[in-house]
């Protein structure tokens, strides 16, 4: 797909999975659901649910065979995007991609503290906004971003093939 169709498709995402409400124990469906997930296929995942404020509260976190400890400071740098931005990482690398500048470039940010590349994914609560983000790390950047599409459809009952990323 073209960078404009994909960021039409995310902005249909990020307004469509809402939680109706969002706790430990979501953070731990949520987190296990990707667990589930990446274990059944065999995929080298590190998993990481938070809730945003200061500091981040970390409520679930695993790391899956084959991860290194690169995947957990991708994660770190991921999460930063959706935590000051309250877009997907995937969504703020694309309209980097497409403005042809770097992060540094856009924004001033260092770059050693911030991913714009798929893989983390605002948790937005209905009537409250943007509280927290669920992010993972393992695969290439497009399907780290449509498993948590994945699974944030199996959490809410969203229709998957509706809202995922084609391609």
């Amino acid at each position: 797909m073209s960078i404009p169709d994909d960021l039409a498709a995310i902005l249909v995402q990020e307004a469509t999975l809402t939680l109706p409400g969002f706790s430990p124990e979501i953070a731990w469906q949520l987190g296990t659901t990707l667990r589930e997930l990446g274990v059944a296929r065999q995929q080298p995942l590190v998993i990481d649910v938070r809730r945003f404020g200061s500091p981040h509260q970390r409520l679930f976190c695993c790391a899956l065979p084959g991860t290194t400890p690169d995947n957990a400071r991708w994660v770190e740098r991921k999460v930063n995007v959706v935590a000051r931005f309250h877009k997907s990482s995937y969504h703020v690398g694309l309209l980097l991609q497409q403005s042809k500048l770097s992060f540094g470039e856009r924004y001033g940010l260092p770059e050693e503290d911030y991913a714009a590349h798929g893989g983390g994914f605002p948790l937005h609560v209905a009537g409250a906004g943007i509280v927290g983000g669920v992010t993972v790390s393992g695969l290439p950047q497009r399907e780290d971003h449509n498993l948590v599409v994945e699974a944030l459809c199996l959490l809410t009952g969203r229709d998957l093939e509706a809202l995922r990323l084609r391609g």
